[in-house]
């Protein structure tokens, strides 16, 4: 039997007045993750600041944009956590093991934002964060598709998506320093 409050979540009117059904919104802070070291990372401890979910690679054409993401971390750290999630997908412009990446990282861009394992941003294999963050029926904002390294999620302090930004648009961008 269902509760009264799933109920009510799962029941929204549409304007001719059918019965539409969709998913209770499922909370990010919920969802593992592990930091590129192997060890836990418990997104719960970022609640209260924004989210900036960056699918990163090591090897392609938009990379300087670790310079800008570090940049934008350091400018906002104190309402904004930035998140390097490496991923291979996109023409395995992230081969790296987890040592390279995270010594590439750091001696060529300074980074010191948290990083995670790498994961797939898409397809059979999609991690629960990148279903949430590209699913409307989980995140209640939107459906969007990755469509290449670099590509930006945005979510506020509460854990609801706010927007999504391609890859062409960089860190530092009007775009997405207004939302911080």
């Amino acid at each position: 039997m269902k509760t009264l409050k799933t109920i009510l979540f799962m029941t929204l009117f549409s304007f001719s007045g059918n019965a539409q059904v969709v998913s209770p919104n499922e909370s990010l802070y919920d969802m593992e993750i592990k930091d590129i070291n192997g060890e836990k990372l418990d997104l719960q401890q970022f609640k209260g600041k924004k989210l900036l979910f960056v699918n990163v690679a090591s090897k392609c054409g938009f990379t300087n944009q670790y310079e800008g993401l570090q940049e934008l971390y350091a400018a906002y750290k104190d309402k904004l956590v930035v998140l390097g999630l490496p991923c291979n997908q996109f023409g395995g412009q992230e081969p790296g093991t987890t040592s390279e990446i995270k010594s590439f990282c750091s001696l060529t861009y300074g980074v010191n934002f948290p990083m995670t394992e790498k994961i797939e941003v898409k397809g059979e294999n999609q991690h629960p964060i990148y279903q949430w963050l590209t699913q409307k029926e989980k995140n209640g904002k939107m459906n969007s598709s990755v469509k290449w390294n670099f590509q930006k999620y945005l979510v506020d302090e509460e854990g609801r998506l706010i927007d999504v930004f391609y890859s062409v648009t960089k860190p530092m961008s009007k775009k997405i320093t207004k939302l911080i």
